[in-house]
């Protein structure tokens, strides 16, 4: 099994030394050099910031559109109203760094490595409010869902999902033939799917059908 490559990044070189002493000595974890990033390539960044706050929220972006890696962020403050945006800047991990252990970040690395995440219940909360918030004052009102389909969508895939052709689609809802091949195409080009199965599959796991 291959070792989880980490890249830690830090203000504080106390922090930053003492989270690289921890997972450097995991047999699992391997810690790159910042130098070494772009040719090493990465699994894992571990950010620790005192607080988030606008620098802080532009590294994450930065980091999200140039490295693309999950990010376990280790803060001493973050306000609610930035939850939503962290997560959005591929944070999948969040910890406290007044009480931080090196288990606990070796944990939140590896979690984040498997594609899971660490967010403490409170944080959770907040971000299912904020997303149920986004959902019914700026998607609904459009037309629109969580999943990134419309309601047209929605009734196309889930009537593909019972094994409908494009003509008993189109009778079931009153569509033509056309207008149904349109919807499908749409989907599968906009949400990069490879084929109608891509696409229903992809519905499903959204919860929408």
């Amino acid at each position: 099994m291959s070792s989880v490559r980490v890249l830690v990044l830090a203000s504080d070189p106390l922090s930053r030394m003492a989270i690289v002493g921890h997972l450097d000595a995991q047999p699992r974890i391997e810690v790159v050099a910042v130098e070494q990033q772009q040719r090493a390539g990465l699994d894992v960044i571990v950010f620790v910031a005192d607080r988030v706050n606008v620098e802080a929220l532009g590294r994450l972006r930065r980091m999200k559109a140039i490295l693309s890696a999950p990010v376990v962020l280790v803060t001493g403050e973050i306000g609610s109203a930035d939850v939503f945006t962290v997560v959005e800047s591929n944070v999948v991990a969040v910890l406290p760094r007044q009480t931080i252990t090196g288990p606990q970040i070796e944990e939140a690395v590896l979690t984040a490595a498997a594609g899971g995440g660490m967010l403490p219940s409170a944080m959770l909360g907040e971000l299912l409010k904020q997303v149920k918030r986004l959902q019914h004052e700026v998607l609904l009102p459009h037309g629109l869902h969580a999943s990134g389909l419309n309601a047209r969508e929605i009734e196309v895939l889930r009537l593909m999902s019972d094994g409908l052709d494009t003509a008993e689609i189109a009778v079931k809802l009153g569509y033509s033939e056309r207008l149904v091949k349109r919807v499908i195409s749409t989907v599968t080009s906009r949400l990069g799917l490879h084929n109608r199965p891509h696409a229903v599959a992809y519905a499903l796991r959204k919860g929408v059908i």
